[in-house]
């Protein structure tokens, strides 16, 4: 037995591409997109007007069972320029499913949700849009980690992965 999630959602999850970012698009001129020493996208002026543009390269979504814990949606932070709200997010996966869809390294057993994926939109277990996520500013992934390990008598295991989605605004850097 490994337990089950509560409160049952799914979630599109839409996993970065760093491999084609690195290659950047050659058919259209364009360095690669990825910066190796930071792991995350850069800002790429493709048309030449001398600003960056966010050239991500995404996997297809996924869509993922998930157990919502809202930690902060559109919370007000006051600037001097006016209001800039903050959103943080944490979703729940269960290893078995995580298992079924591909997204653990079977050599590894490493859950392939990295930091720098991104949230599109959460549903109801039938489907029915819950809440979609505004890209930009976007939720992105900036910890993945196992929680609930030994769950099970006879043959423990670890169940459940915890994922914290955060706000993240695109840096000014141009390639």
């Amino acid at each position: 037995m490994r337990g089950a999630l509560v409160f049952r959602f799914v979630a599109d999850l839409y996993r970065l591409d760093s491999r084609a970012m690195a290659e950047g698009v050659p058919s259209l001129g364009l360095a690669p997109a990825y910066d190796e020493d930071f792991k995350e996208a850069i800002l790429v002026d493709g048309n030449g007007d001398g600003v960056g543009e966010p050239l991500r390269r995404e996997y297809p979504p996924v869509r993922v069972p998930c157990q919502v814990e809202p930690v902060a949606l559109d919370s007000m932070r006051m600037t001097t320029a006016g209001n800039a709200p903050d959103s943080r997010l944490d979703l729940v996966f269960h290893f078995r499913d995580l298992e079924r869809l591909g997204l653990v390294d079977p050599a590894t057993g490493e859950a392939l949700v990295r930091p720098s994926d991104r949230l599109g939109a959460i549903y109801d277990v039938e489907g029915n849009l819950v809440q979609a996520v505004r890209t930009p500013p976007g939720l992105y992934v900036t910890e993945a980690r196992p929680i609930g390990f030994g769950l099970a008598r006879r043959r423990p295991r670890r169940n459940l992965l915890l994922v914290r989605f955060e706000e993240r605004r695109a840096s000014r850097e141009v390639a």
